[in-house]
């Protein structure tokens, strides 16, 4: 399998120019008047029997999106491959931007700031898959100042990490504040997932690949009995003896034949993926091998969302076999809410995105937000939809290589490309 040197699990693309607008133009959209109406008699007459109540008007549904919903305008540039930008969710309005070389930039007032919250490149691994991947604020940052990120070290390993702000200075890391959580050997230097995400539950979310390679020769995704190759779910608001976090005893193998912290297993390369801010919901983009890319959706239910599920990979890629090419097993693994081939645009590695939870694109709202690193298409599919929807595609070809999506504090939507430059998803 011949697999790109830039991105988790991601294959090779050129960097052709991406076609966006430079400015951001507003469309007005209409409003709703309504007219008020006066009900009464004359004096001296006699009543009439009372008017009915006027049928208030209703405003008609968005249109779906399409190719004409959005544009994309830039926010920042020139940033050393830069692959996520979140926000603490702090009332500041800033966004935090994870270079894949080592360092968190700030993006505050339309500015990056010239000091990085934290730079960790002296500690970070730089291979062509490797690097700082990730980053998660506690849902309690505004009192705690804590948050997390996801990296491979110089050995290759995975490791997440905690870091305080600085009491004085919310630009600035404090010295001295890190602590490792965890670390997962890594067998080979591709497929390092580097996702992690708190979900509504508070537990941290880490999004692992399966090892590396090509075609997940150990059989990881499937075995339960490795961290590699899986959806993990853990507690980092405590310790125990043996680890720097606690494991959920809802997790579906405590007490059971498995590692405790699994949440999920058959996954290839979940670099990227998200919880929808309205329901809950997880959303995954899983990268595939040669042939599919898929996006998992997991609805949430009063045991988490997609407890225990098994995605499917390496017996599945999509809804197709993989090993065997045909007449796998298929029972016990749910299937993807779509998959898309590579068969067109030289679409190769599905970027994960949000379900839009904004307000600036009204056509847009309950429609999850997806794209392809190579291609540099953007797609979206109802966040509601039943089993294979239909893609629109509301940013055509035009590569640009688009290692990640993002959300500000409000849900808009940010586009995230690797050769340096963010973009804000605003109305056409």
């Amino acid at each position: 399998m011949r697999v790109r040197a830039a991105l988790p699990g991601h294959r090779s693309a050129g960097r052709p120019q991406v076609r966006v607008s430079s400015h951001h133009p507003v469309r007005l959209l209409s409003g709703i008047i309504g007219a008020a109406m006066l009900l009464g008699v004359l004096p001296g007459a006699s009543a009439a029997a009372p008017m009915p109540p006027p049928t208030p008007a209703v405003a008609p549904a968005p249109a779906a999106p399409s190719a004409s919903s959005i544009t994309l305008t830039k926010v920042a540039g020139g940033l050393s491959k830069p692959v996520f930008i979140t926000s603490a969710r702090d009332g500041t309005g800033r966004l935090f931007i994870v270079e894949k070389t080592g360092t968190v930039r700030i993006l505050s007032h339309g500015t990056v700031l010239s000091t990085p919250l934290i730079n960790l490149s002296g500690s970070v691994s730089q291979g062509s898959e490797q690097g700082l991947l990730g980053l998660a604020f506690h849902p309690r940052f505004k009192t705690n100042r804590k948050f997390y990120v996801d990296y491979t070290n110089r050995g290759g390993t995975t490791v997440i990490r905690e870091y305080r702000v600085s009491a004085t200075n919310p630009n600035r890391v404090q010295k001295g504040s890190g602590r490792t959580i965890l670390k997962i050997a890594q067998p080979y230097s591709n497929h390092n997932g580097g996702m992690i995400a708190f979900g509504p539950d508070g537990y941290l979310y880490i999004g692992t690949g399966d090892g590396g390679s090509g075609g997940d020769p150990g059989n990881r995704a499937q075995r339960k009995d490795t961290l590699l190759g899986k959806m993990l779910r853990i507690n980092v608001n405590g310790t125990t003896s043996r680890h720097n976090y606690k494991v959920p005893r809802s997790n579906p193998y405590v007490g059971r034949k498995g590692r405790n912290e699994i949440w999920q297993r058959g996954v290839r390369n979940p670099w990227r993926f998200s919880f929808d801010r309205a329901n809950g919901n997880l959303w995954i983009g899983d990268v595939g091998q040669n042939r599919y890319e898929e996006v998992d959706r997991a609805r949430r239910t009063s045991t988490g969302a997609g407890r225990g599920v098994n995605w499917g990979w390496h017996v599945m890629e999509g809804f197709h076999c993989y090993q065997p090419a045909t007449g796998c097993n298929k029972t016990g693994k749910k299937r993807p809410l779509l998959n898309y081939s590579h068969a067109t645009n030289g679409r190769c590695a599905v970027t994960g995105g949000y379900v839009y939870r904004g307000k600036a694109i009204p056509a847009l709202r309950g429609w999850y937000v997806f794209g392809d690193y190579c291609s540099g298409e953007i797609f979206t599919v109802p966040a509601s939809a039943s089993s294979r929807p239909s893609k629109v595609r509301l940013h055509g070809t035009g590569g640009g290589l688009i290692s990640s999506f993002g959300e500000n504090g409000r849900g808009e939507l940010f586009v995230v490309y690797l050769g340096g430059s963010i973009y804000r998803m605003d109305p056409a």
